[in-house]
């Protein structure tokens, strides 16, 4: 019996990563910043990338030091998305590195080197500004058919990466198709393997995550995308927020049966055995520590919703 089984549920980068939902928001938009408090969302996404016309960034990033306090201030986990442009990324950056910003999300991530390149930056700047140095972490947006193919470099490229998805949409531009879960369930299990494998955070939908009009399909697909081993997704719709809270999260009667799986191997462990049964299915070490997995993220889900008064 092979008592080596890797029972942590991806490697020591990603920490404990609890954004099951991070809702974007335009950082100019100051009637969508004063309600981001009663979202619901585990994280907020200040977007200076796609929501913000190309004349408007320059504004829209001398704004967000001011938006992150604000959100910051009322308990809530911010997130900045930058452009990827490094002649805009850069600026980006000098507003967006502060201690009231946890992590930078890193769209149409190209390589090794880009990664690299923005991590170096943030180093600066954090160092100049009296930060914790690595502080700040960084999620990989995956979304060319290229970056597709450097993805476990990219997920391994950095410390700070601790979080890694694919952006449906403009991947399926760069390969030419209309993105649905028949044409990115391929690619949107790679990505799975490849932050697993890099020890970071798998973020996505099984599908696209653009259409949010028919919220019991939304269910159903954030049902699946955790099964298939997601374990939190962005989302562009308030009203999406708390389907993926309640998808991301084990349901009660799993962690019940969790619970009693552990509790039962790990007494038979102490009497020599190496595999028991419980409710008439085999348990060995990976079916336990499977279990383990689901308690150690319910524990975690459950602290932090308590930690924002939430739950």
């Amino acid at each position: 019996m092979n008592t080596n089984v890797q029972k942590s549920s991806a490697g020591d980068r990603w920490g404990p990563w609890v954004y099951r939902s991070l809702l974007y928001m335009p950082v100019n938009e100051e009637r969508f910043l004063a309600k981001a408090h009663t979202r619901g969302a585990d994280a907020i996404i200040l977007d200076l990338e796609d929501s913000v016309a190309l004349q408007e960034k320059a504004a829209a990033r001398k704004l967000l030091p001011a938006a992150a306090k604000l959100l910051a201030d009322k308990g809530i986990d911010v997130v900045a998305r930058v452009n990827s442009p490094i002649r805009l990324c850069i600026p980006d950056l000098e507003e967006v590195v502060g201690p009231h910003v946890k992590g930078i999300w890193l769209p149409k991530c190209r390589s090794v080197d880009h990664v690299q390149m923005i991590a170096e930056t943030i180093a600066e700047l954090e160092a100049e500004r009296g930060m914790e140095v690595g502080s700040t972490w960084m999620a990989a947006r995956i979304e060319t058919a290229q970056s597709f193919l450097r993805i476990g470099e990219i997920s391994a490229a950095h410390p700070r990466v601790r979080a890694v998805g694919l952006g449906g949409e403009d991947f399926s531009l760069s390969i030419g198709v209309e993105p649905s879960q028949e044409t990115l369930i391929y690619p949107k299990q790679q990505a799975i393997i490849a932050a697993y494998a890099a020890g970071v955070a798998p973020l996505g939908l099984v599908s696209s995550s653009a259409d949010f009009s028919d919220l019991d399909t939304m269910r159903q697909v954030v049902r699946q995308s955790r099964r298939f081993g997601f374990i939190g997704a962005s989302c562009i719709h308030p009203a999406v927020v708390p389907i993926l809270n309640e998808g991301f999260r084990p349901a009660p009667d799993e962690v019940e049966r969790a619970q009693r799986v552990s509790s039962a191997f790990y007494a038979a462990v102490k009497e020599g055995k190496a595999s028991i049964q419980v409710d008439g299915k085999m348990v060995d070490y990976p079916v336990a520590y499977r279990a383990d997995r689901v308690l150690e993220r319910d524990a975690l889900i459950r602290a932090k919703e308590s930690k924002t008064g939430r739950g």
